[in-house]
């Protein structure tokens, strides 16, 4: 992901969360946040979907992946799923970790096909309706 993508990078958000995260978010996720790497998923030159971790010491935080709606169900999520995590183990993570709604069951079952699995509850974890979140865990062999 680029400063160029960010105005696809919105609509993708925007189109996907009820708390989107704002650009000013993304762009200094892009210019300050040493930790941070970004894909996205493009479209004859349009990103439609993207996603985003942390990468800390070995473990990758998943902080975000979206599509946009008429991109979904096609594998794309499973592909930069795949991505993700191979980038990560290329630069030494060895477990992963992301928060989910608890009723989110698509992104679980996505998520449960790449190897997550449950490892706890964050209670009142999502602002919007103080929905809990499922935090998720896997090990990169």
């Amino acid at each position: 992901m680029t400063l160029e993508d960010l105005d696809d990078v919105m609509e993708v958000e925007h189109s996907s969360f009820t708390l989107p995260w704002s650009r000013e978010a993304f762009y200094n996720e892009l210019v300050n946040n040493q930790h941070a790497v970004y894909l996205v998923v493009e479209d004859r030159g349009r990103v439609v979907g993207y996603g985003g971790q942390w990468i800390i010491l070995d473990e990758g935080h998943i902080t975000n992946i979206a599509l946009l709606p008429a991109y979904r169900g096609y594998g794309l999520g499973e592909e930069l799923m795949i991505r993700m995590m191979a980038q990560a183990k290329s630069m030494g993570v060895t477990r992963m970790t992301l928060e989910v709604r608890v009723t989110n069951y698509g992104a679980q079952k996505l998520y449960r096909k790449m190897g997550f699995q449950e490892g706890g509850i964050r209670k009142n974890y999502y602002t919007d309706n103080m929905e809990d979140a499922l935090v998720m865990w896997v090990e990169l062999w």
